[in-house]
């Protein structure tokens, strides 16, 4: 084992002169290695490389085939009747005694982690009470209870917004309802059939 003898430099020579060398040795390299790879004088200059071709413009995602609109749900707490609320975007609609105006919303693309946002403002025309704003702000629909609709007959929250064409029918979940089987279930048990208005 061969130790090397520690070196203490004199006050006259700078220990911040010795952690210099390194990059001074470095840099003069780099000079010497680009004078020895420069094109001798006389030569004929490099040509520069071909053009490449543009890249193509990318691709428009296709427009909307209607008018952007928000996509509720919205309950009735006293039967427990739920019901999709469509808002068009600027337009106010009525569910129940409640008027909904949406001002904007936005739904994340499908490449990223699910998420809308709407700026919505309730209205409450209940016969019994005059007329009264009882909700305006942000409403998100991977958190619903975040800035929610506190209302003692009715709740409304934002699922998704998407352009809406003219007479489309929107759905909110599974298009036919299945009845689960049950794990214990032989595999040749097969789920039953449930009637067109389950899932209402």
């Amino acid at each position: 084992m061969v130790v090397s003898p520690v070196v203490n430099p004199s006050p006259a020579f700078p220990m911040r002169t010795l952690k210099r060398v390194p990059a001074i040795a470095l840099a003069c390299c780099v000079m010497l290695a680009g004078t020895a790879w420069a094109a001798p004088p006389g030569a004929p200059a490099p040509k520069p490389a071909a053009k490449t071709a543009t890249p193509a413009k990318p691709v428009e995602p296709p427009k909307p085939k209607g008018p952007l609109t928000l996509i509720m749900r919205g309950l009735d707490k006293i039967t427990g009747r739920a019901t999709t609320v469509l808002v068009p975007i600027g337009k106010t609609v009525q569910f129940a005694t409640l008027s909904i105006s949406a001002r904007f919303c936005y739904s994340t693309p499908s490449t990223e982690t699910p998420e809308t946002a709407a700026f919505v403002q309730i209205t409450d025309h209940r016969p019994d009470q005059p007329e009264h704003r009882i909700f305006s702000g942000w409403m998100y629909a991977s958190s619903p209870g975040l800035n929610g609709l506190e209302h003692p007959l009715y709740d409304v929250w934002v699922i998704t917004c998407r352009a809406v064409a003219p007479g489309e029918v929107v759905t909110i979940g599974p298009a036919k309802p299945v009845k689960p089987v049950s794990p214990d279930a032989p595999d040749t048990e097969k789920p039953v059939a449930l009637p067109d208005d389950a899932s209402q």
